[in-house]
């Protein structure tokens, strides 16, 4: 007796795999989908069948798929060819096919998978080592940016990418991104608007957006009508939101979907990491050459500085002078008012000494109430000592703490000129501090 499961209908069997079977005739038409084609491609069979196969194609992929549909009716059957598909609720989908032709039927015979999540998982994989590469390749935020724009348009529709970020004093610092720009262009007003907006809430913010009456009016107006689709989302570090990303897609109708959301949240997140990181080593480096109550160089900036400044001078065999600058009785100073109005004041003579050179020099504190001053590109000695004069009447009124009090102070300048006063560094360094405790001398003597 035949067995009853051998004359059940093939589309019985068809309509259990979670894979779908499709067959497409010589016209390229459907003919008979199963049952998981509405879960892959949003469709109902009834839907499906008479349709021609290309209009479900990805526009980009079409003419190879047309290409791959002619090899198959030649008789080269496909076992791994994947392409995109537009569901019906236009979301992408990446189907990968196995296919043949049927010459008694005259009928293209394929099971689709649907592969849209191992090649997310793919995307973010590929994305993550691209911007680990970028990160250690760009020299500054702007390169880096422009990278993870390229990185991105390898999976998203990105016209134009924006980064909003937080500096240390919580202003926005935004910068702009887009292919075919050879410079950074300025960011659009509506992306720098969803960035801001996305900063302020936290959360992503995708445009046109259903809630768009509870957005600012400002973003509304900017969205209007027309507006290129958007996608903006937060970039989360371990100590919260640092700024935003927001990739404005390009004007060919493209539209972001909730896979693209995911990817750029992913993207985000690898940003906001490599950024924080990159921000810590920027900090620890700067406290390693600075100072922390003047933020001023410190002994070992000051000495590189100097190092290559002495190098170029012998090799241009031009000038440069040390001022080594000493506050008097700044002792008393701790002793009468404690060591913070102590700290007060070297904050509040730094920022003074600073305002009376020029960009080129360098002002650095060695220690305690010690400060030494290098200055290059001068011919004559008479432009050091302009400066000097310069330091000394800033200094003449009273000092005004951020507290409110006040103090007199005078300090004691020590000056050392290269060539006359010394060959090396050493002997120039010498030089100027011994000068310096002279005029302390003297201004103690007088």
């Amino acid at each position: 007796m035949e067995h009853k499961i051998l004359r059940a209908p093939l589309a019985s069997f068809t309509d259990l795999l979670l894979d779908a079977v499709c067959m497409v005739d010589v016209d390229g038409r459907f003919v008979f989908v199963s049952a998981a084609c509405e879960r892959i491609f949003g469709y109902t069979q009834q839907e499906m069948v008479g349709l021609p196969m290309i209009d479900l194609v990805a526009p980009a992929d079409r003419a190879r798929t047309l290409a791959a549909a002619r090899a198959i009716m030649d008789g080269h059957a496909q076992t791994h060819f994947e392409n995109r598909y537009l569901r019906k609720d236009g979301r992408l989908v990446h189907i990968m096919w196995s296919a043949r032709w049927s010459a008694a039927d005259q009928l293209r015979v394929a099971v689709a998978r649907d592969v849209s999540a191992l090649k997310q998982a793919q995307a973010k994989q590929a994305a993550l080592y691209a911007i680990s590469e970028a990160v250690h390749a760009a020299q500054a935020l702007p390169d880096l940016l422009h990278a993870i724009q390229q990185i991105i348009g390898e999976h998203l529709p990105v016209g134009t990418l924006t980064l909003v970020l937080q500096d240390e004093h919580g202003r926005p610092v935004r910068l702009s991104s887009r292919a075919d720009a050879g410079v950074a262009p300025p960011p659009t007003p509506l992306a720098s608007l969803l960035c801001d907006e996305v900063l302020h809430s936290g959360n992503p913010l995708h445009l046109p957006a259903e809630r768009m009456a509870h957005l600012p009016a400002a973003l509304q107006a900017a969205a209007g009508p027309r507006a290129p689709s958007c996608l903006g989302v937060p970039l989360q570090a371990s100590h919260g939101c640092i700024g935003a990303l927001a990739l404005q897609c390009t004007q060919d109708g493209a539209a972001c979907t909730a896979q693209d959301q995911d990817l750029l949240q992913f993207i985000a997140k690898q940003l906001a990491t490599a950024i924080e990181r990159q921000q810590l080593q920027q900090q620890m480096h700067f406290m390693a050459m600075h100072d922390e109550l003047t933020r001023l160089p410190n002994r070992r900036l000051f000495h590189d500085r100097l190092q290559t400044a002495f190098a170029r001078a012998l090799r241009q065999q031009g000038r440069l002078s040390l001022l080594f600058l000493d506050l008097d009785n700044f002792k008393l100073v701790n002793d009468q008012h404690g060591h913070a109005c102590g700290d007060l004041l070297l904050q509040a003579v730094a920022g003074k000494i600073k305002d009376c050179l020029r960009e080129s020099d360098t002002l650095a504190r060695l220690g305690g109430d010690e400060f030494v001053i290098l200055v290059e590109h001068h011919t004559l000695d008479s432009d050091v000592a302009c400066i000097e004069r310069k330091i000394h009447l800033a200094l003449a009124a009273p000092v005004h703490l951020g507290d409110g009090r006040q103090l007199p102070v005078a300090v004691s300048v020590g000056v050392a000129h290269y060539p006359e006063h010394g060959e090396t560094m050493q002997q120039l360094l010498r030089h100027a501090d011994r000068a310096m405790y002279d005029a302390k001398s003297s201004r103690t003597a007088g």
